[in-house]
């Protein structure tokens, strides 16, 4: 895993940003074509915002999927993941093939759909976060490990849902969703390399858990210190329970 420490979310965000673009570039030179993840929530506003003001990619030839979306959410709803990329991302590059997962119908159909198209598309670069529960995508602990759908329907536990509320995206408890449609933890590993974006201090234990615990579902980013191409980009308040020993790139 290697690790960066940025002075704040901004720097972060474009450090990571940066990252994103080169190795979508490299995708493009070697085989005309990319196959990108994203993710979405607070963490990765900077990181698209610096991907999408990138030069010298050909979205043409990028095909995007994304990670989660709520279960029975419409899409017209504030915190639709949908709308997030719609209005974040989809709508700033000329991308022309993109999979956007529909909370709005059949849960189990809808995975079926998914898993069929991503695996025709091997993934080269995926943007993912760590949740304030150390969940990866909508994989909260205990996630599964073994799985190997593409796609799968979970419940959400209490912190994911309280997280989802104390970031603004619902009025109460109440309106946020019990279950959602996560990419599972193996066809995320999958990815050639990850891109894992996380500032804010509410995030310091999981990533320290994430990255001192051994590999365990009771923390599923964990899973990414086996990855051979990890980039985990922190700021100073997430990497502040970090112990020194760890490798560390300034930015």
């Amino acid at each position: 895993m290697h690790i960066t420490v940025s002075e704040n979310a901004k720097e972060l965000g474009r450090a990571a940003g940066r990252k994103a673009a080169a190795l979508i570039r490299i995708a493009l030179q070697e085989r005309n074509a990319a196959t990108i993840i994203l993710a979405t929530g607070t963490s990765q506003f900077e990181t698209l915002n610096q991907l999408i003001h990138e030069s010298q990619i050909d979205w043409d030839k990028v095909t995007m999927f994304h990670l989660d979306e709520y279960l029975g959410l419409p899409q017209t709803h504030p915190a639709s993941f949908r709308k997030y990329l719609k209005e974040r991302f989809i709508a700033h590059v000329p991308i022309q093939e993109y999979h956007l997962i529909n909370g709005e119908t059949d849960g189990n159909q809808e995975c079926e759909r998914l898993s069929r198209l991503i695996l025709d598309h091997p993934v080269d670069v995926a943007l993912v976060g760590i949740g304030e529960n150390g969940h990866l995508a909508f994989n909260d602990p205990p996630a599964d490990f073994e799985t190997d759908r593409p796609y799968i329907i979970v419940d959400l536990d209490e912190p994911c849902r309280q997280q989802q509320l104390g970031e603004g995206w619902f009025k109460s408890m109440a309106d946020v969703p019990r279950q959602a449609i996560s990419m599972s933890i193996q066809q995320i590993i999958k990815s050639k390399y990850i891109i894992c974006s996380v500032p804010d201090e509410r995030k310091a234990l999981a990533v320290k858990n994430s990255v001192e615990q051994k590999v365990d579902s009771l923390f599923p980013a964990s899973i990414l210190q086996d990855h051979p191409h990890c980039f985990l980009f922190l700021d100073n308040a997430s990497a502040s329970l970090l112990a020194p020993r760890h490798s560390i790139v300034k930015e």
